[in-house]
């Protein structure tokens, strides 16, 4: 398991690379979603992270497992309810808010738990869906490669929809990165951008 975990590298994940440089060496994280383990592994060994992971899909626990991680087999859906208060430092949600159904719970749940969240989603305001639905389809993307009818993202949204919402839930944003593939875009984010990651503080951390 160990040379396992050594191997792990972020290289071809610029998003997880730049979550990972948001959190501090020895801290407890929380990876919601977690697949294959890859990002807590990779914590685990450069920053001696003490990471847990939550993740629905069997294969995936028994690759995060074989990675060196400490995994739970559950449904997001759920909840967090078995973990106390400010339990982490960094609650991690990758990719998977746009498939929540209960969107506002679950973060409301990621605040509970830690004081920092850091969310990834695909930005449905990027110019190429505004042109998909003009000439009447729905988008398929590298980040949303589904058809309408398979798709498990229920919950799109734009870069200032989730601004919107974060100041709704009393989540005060620190830090923000859209990329375009694996490049970071900073001229016109919401309308060049396809991944947009934020990092938020919790309403209930103590300062």
């Amino acid at each position: 398991m160990k040379t396992t975990a050594n191997a792990v590298s972020l290289a071809q994940r610029p998003d997880l690379a730049r979550i990972a440089s948001w959190i501090e060496p020895s801290t407890h994280v929380l990876d919601l979603g977690c697949a294959d383990g890859k990002l807590l592994a990779y914590l685990q060994r450069t920053k001696n992270v003490h990471g847990s992971g939550i993740e629905r899909d069997p294969e995936a626990v028994v690759a995060s497992v074989r990675r060196g991680v400490s995994v739970i087999q559950q449904d997001l859906e759920e909840g967090l309810a078995l973990f106390e208060n400010q339990h982490f430092d960094t609650v991690v949600l990758s990719k998977t808010l746009q498939s929540m159904i209960n969107t506002e719970h679950i973060l409301r749940e990621m605040a509970r738990v830690a004081r920092y969240g850091i969310v990834s989603f695909p930005n449905f305001g990027h110019w190429s869906h505004g042109l998909s639905i003009l000439a009447g389809r729905m988008p398929v993307s590298k980040e949303m490669p589904y058809q309408w009818y398979d798709t498990p993202n229920i919950h799109l949204c734009t870069l200032r929809d989730f601004q919107d919402l974060a100041k709704a839930l009393g989540l005060r944003i620190l830090d923000r990165v859209v990329f375009d593939g694996k490049k970071e875009v900073r001229l016109l984010p919401g309308l060049r951008g396809t991944l947009a990651v934020y990092r938020f503080e919790s309403p209930y951390a103590v300062r």
